[in-house]
């Protein structure tokens, strides 16, 4: 082997310099998350100051209860995405509990995703879709649904992307083709999960939340 090869094999011999550029590494990706859904968010906040009437009629017509439950679903996903996230750094011994709180973390993603399936289809039944035969008569409200598509959309594939990340670790962690204890992969997937909980705990007040205020 050519010393070149031994020196771009160097920094990765350990756990710890794996964590150290593999933390480094998400968090610049996930700061052009934060760019990027700060970006959406932006535009709603400058559409929203134009047609406020419009954007109250258009949030009340979006369902609560389902944007609720998700967010109750969301949350519930980050403890147990953060509890394995710690027992990967403990003693072996919580081999099982690190699996068990990926398995969790990925189910819970699911009901997320199974969750906002029904709310597009209620959406779709009444006729909340922009467009020609859309139910609100106030081009506003058109603006407001044309947005809560689009940044909705792009969450829920942010989170299936997650999903699918942390059910490889649960899979690769259960056939013992990953070390689960001290794994760097556990600890950035962990905060790939929670920007894309955190991007949600902002996006909900945003959109199920104008007009209802008393």
């Amino acid at each position: 082997m050519s010393e070149a090869t031994e020196l771009l094999r160097e920094p990765w011999d350990s756990f710890e310099r794996q964590r150290g550029a593999g933390k480094l590494g998400i968090w610049v990706f996930l700061s052009s998350e934060v760019l990027f859904f700060g970006a959406l968010v932006l535009t709603y906040t400058v559409c929203r100051v134009d047609h406020v009437d419009a954007f109250a009629a258009a949030g009340r017509e979006t369902n609560i209860w389902y944007g609720t439950i998700n967010t109750a679903v969301l949350l519930t996903s980050s403890l147990t995405m953060a509890v394995a996230s710690q027992a990967a750094t403990s003693h072996a011994a919580f081999r099982r509990l690190v699996l068990w709180c990926l398995t969790a973390t990925a189910a819970l993603g699911l009901v997320f995703l199974v969750v906002k399936g029904f709310e597009y289809k209620e959406d779709i039944d009444k006729h909340l879709v922009p467009g020609s035969h859309f139910a609100l008569k106030q081009a506003g409200a058109q603006l407001f649904y044309g947005l809560y598509w689009l940044i909705t959309g792009v969450h829920a594939i942010h989170l299936t992307i997650g999903i699918f990340l942390v059910s490889r670790l649960a899979l690769l962690g259960s056939l013992r083709d990953l070390q689960l204890e001290n794994s760097p992969e556990i600890e950035v997937t962990g905060l790939y999960w929670h920007l894309v909980d955190v991007i949600w705990i902002f996006l909900y007040p945003l959109i199920y939340l104008p007009g209802r205020a008393s």
